[in-house]
Order: C-alpha cells, then structure tokens, then sequence
C-alpha cells in the first residue's frame, strides 16, 4: 500500500536525469503497464540491508514483462524502500529504484 505522500524515483541512463513522480502518476503508469502487458512476473530476492525499525529496506528483485511471445523483457534490479507506519499497517513511502536498466 502506498502512503499519500508516496514518490517513486529512478535513473533514467538514456537523459542522464533523476527522474520522480508522485502517487497518483505511480498508478497510472501501473496500471498502464497491467492493461498493456500479457504477464508479470515478481520475484523478490534477498534483502541487502535494513535498519533496526525496518523503516528502511534495499531489496534486489528479479521483473518479467511479457508484453507478448516476442516481446519479453527481463530486469535484474534493486529497491530501496521506505516504509512509514500508519495505524499499524506499513505503507510504502519513497521508492527509489536502483536498477541500472
């Protein structure tokens, strides 16, 4: 779940450029990419570090988009979460996405 102040962050290797949007653009270019695709697959990997509170966690993952049999796209990448706590459910509060895709 993502918090209301929710940003995603990411490199864009191609412009050189940070680029970073908000929660309601995080949801369009999600579900975006749920109607354009056949299938995703999410594998989450080992968890490289977190603090103490867990209010912080770098995680590697492993993407599969399938947009259709010719058209797959394989990403190897890591998140760098933060997490905030709201009435005793965390929510996802700052995404940056590390991948160097």
């Amino acid at each position: 779940m993502l918090n209301k102040n929710f940003t995603f962050n990411y490199r864009d290797y191609d412009i050189g450029a940070d680029i970073s949007w908000g929660r309601d653009e995080e949801m369009k270019v999600s579900s975006g990419l749920f109607q354009n695709t056949q299938r995703l697959d999410l594998v989450w990997n080992n968890i490289n570090s977190m603090t103490d509170d867990s209010s912080r966690i770098v995680r590697s993952f492993n993407l599969t988009i399938t947009f259709n049999p010719t058209d797959i796209i394989y990403i190897d990448g890591r998140v760098n979460l933060t997490l905030i706590k709201e009435s005793n459910k965390w929510k996802i509060l700052r995404w940056v996405d590390e991948s160097n895709f």
